[in-house]
């Protein structure tokens, strides 16, 4: 099987964690752009890439690079490809376009004239011609306009990767899975000790921590991908690829905790826990954070999302010392990390954060904190042995 070049887009701070697992995967010539890294490898890779990424998005594969500075170009740019190796004039497609160019304003503009260039190049060959169709396409295209540089890609993902397929019901205010599962590689979580979410939500931290402990491939659950349509489509090959993956999840000895106040929520947590098959990792139960104190042995590894009062009303002042005051005098021995859209909120927590990581949530701007809890005081632990 022939080497391609690969995209895989990512969140803005993600890119490095991102870069380094497409090289434990085993990925060639990976480089880290900007929400995004490139790599090279083969088919066989791509069905893997899309399968156990935890902090990609989408991987697209370029099929062609063009110069053009006005719609002229661009549908000669676009015919310049022969769409009958991707797909049969029977089937649909859609046209995915970003644009960054004074030469081309509106990505729908780009998307309507892209997709007559296809279209017309199947009438003139068959008589026949392709349909749109955004909802459930055979092809995804997607077309990247930079000033009067045009990539033009396949999606191989489909849907945005961070639709694992475990998650059926979500809260409020429920985190993204990738940017859920970016947080805990930054946060250096590996699986080597016990675990917490104190306000878990759905549970979506908890599903992708048990996953990152045991090795299991971020998108097994999901119920499929773009590759799957495609003309090349090796059934196959992929099977194989699955089971490769399967045999490479590990055993897990600790402990992955839950809290949350809200009943509703502890019951939607379990049952996404359930849905991702996770349920012999995952405990859940109902509690508020600031009424519990730390339970196992050893260190612990605590990660959660607070609430910012964008979506949920609470006083923020009083919720955010509470934080700290919680941290501090219950929970010793913990790395504590959590992340905020709400950074005038982070003053009233009382500590001092020991790493701040710039995210984003969605638009907001947000910070991936970090709190060391250390066993007895900071002096004790680094005051030299007395004699």
């Amino acid at each position: 099987m022939e080497n391609f070049k690969m995209i895989a887009k990512t969140f803005f701070g993600f890119e490095e964690i991102l870069a380094k697992e497409l090289q434990i995967l085993g990925a060639q010539d990976v480089e880290q752009g900007v929400r995004m890294v490139s790599f090279v490898g083969d088919k066989g890779f791509m069905y893997k890439a899309n399968l156990s990424l935890r902090t990609a998005l989408k991987i697209l594969k370029p099929i062609y690079y063009f110069r053009a500075t006005n719609e002229q170009g661009l549908y000669k740019g676009i015919s310049g490809i022969d769409w009958s190796q991707y797909m049969n004039s029977n089937q649909t497609f859609v046209i995915d376009t970003t644009v960054h160019s004074d030469y081309f304003k509106h990505s729908q503009f780009v998307s309507q004239k892209s997709k007559d260039a296809i279209v017309d190049q199947f009438r003139n060959k068959t008589g026949a011609r392709p349909s749109v169709d955004k909802d459930y396409p055979d092809l995804r295209i997607n077309i990247h306009i930079d000033k009067d540089q045009i990539s033009v890609a396949l999606d191989t993902s489909g849907n945005s990767l961070h639709q694992r397929g475990y998650r059926t019901a979500t809260n409020i205010a429920p985190i993204n899975e990738v940017l859920a599962a970016g947080m805990l590689l930054l946060s250096g979580w590996d699986g080597q000790g016990h675990f917490l979410d104190p306000m878990c939500g759905s549970g979506t931290i908890l599903a992708e921590a048990a996953m990152i402990a045991c090795n299991i491939p971020a998108n097994l659950n999901r119920k499929e991908f773009a590759f799957e349509k495609w003309k090349d489509w090796d059934n196959e090959l992929f099977d194989q690829i699955i089971d490769s993956l399967m045999k490479k999840i590990k055993e897990f000895h600790y402990t992955i905790q839950g809290y949350d106040k809200a009943p509703s929520a502890v019951s939607k947590a379990k049952d996404n826990i359930r849905n991702a098959n996770l349920d012999e990792y995952v405990s859940i139960a109902e509690k508020n954070f600031f009424d519990t104190e730390k339970t196992t042995q050893g260190p612990l590894h605590m990660v959660f999302n607070p609430p910012y009062g964008e979506r949920l009303d609470i006083e923020m002042e009083s919720f955010y010392k509470n934080i700290g005051d919680t941290l501090k005098q219950n929970y010793p021995g913990t790395n504590a990390w959590f992340i905020t859209a709400n950074l005038e909120a982070l003053k009233f927590v009382g500590l001092k954060p020991s790493r701040k990581i710039k995210l984003f949530n969605g638009s907001l701007e947000a910070r991936l904190v970090k709190y060391e809890m250390y066993e007895g005081s900071k002096r004790a632990k680094f005051a030299p042995p007395t004699s």
